[in-house]
């Protein structure tokens, strides 16, 4: 995720502190993963030095003077940019899975409790991420369903993987 394109498009609705940011941020985006102090003020910093956010005003209190940043034409220009790119699929050509099965093959190992134990690991996660969509709001049950369709495709995977372990053996040993 685009840390500083994220915080842009939080500031097209309106001026914000770095502390709201991260709060907006933390609330919509980062319930798994929320964002350090330093994160968010290190972005403006760079996204300020780039134009693409503006000091819109400062605040003088009992603690650090609070800048408030606006997005500029440029900021949102580089926003609609970066949503209207579309991102790369991420297909998993170098799995570390695949290359412990491998190994293990290759040493002799019981590949197939590798895969079992992989198994059951995204078993345990799915029933996770399956409770806390149960419970969750819409945007939390997106989340979890992106999640759990990846940890189904890696579950097939598994299954024909295990399903194949002989030939895959032969295969990899015969070398």
């Amino acid at each position: 995720m685009s840390i500083g394109h994220t915080l842009l498009g939080l500031l097209e609705s309106g001026p914000r502190h770095g502390y709201d940011l991260k709060r907006a941020f933390d609330e919509k985006f980062g319930q798994d993963r929320p964002l350090h102090y330093g994160q968010v003020y290190a972005t403006m910093s760079r996204l300020l030095k780039h134009g693409l956010v503006e000091v819109d005003g400062v605040e003088s209190g009992d603690g650090p003077e609070r800048k408030r940043y606006a997005i500029t034409d440029a900021g949102i220009t580089d926003v609609g940019q970066w949503l209207a790119t579309p991102e790369k699929p991420e297909p998993y050509l170098q799995s570390t899975l695949y290359t412990k099965v491998v190994l293990a093959l290759l040493t002799h190992r019981n590949a197939g409790d590798i895969l079992d134990t992989q198994r059951a690991e995204h078993l345990r996660m799915m029933r996770i991420l399956t409770d806390r969509k149960r419970r969750g709001d819409l945007a939390d049950q997106l989340v979890c369903d992106h999640a759990l369709f990846h940890l189904e495709a890696d579950l097939r995977w598994l299954e024909l993987t295990a399903a194949r372990l002989d030939k895959l053996a032969l295969a990899v040993t015969s070398r």
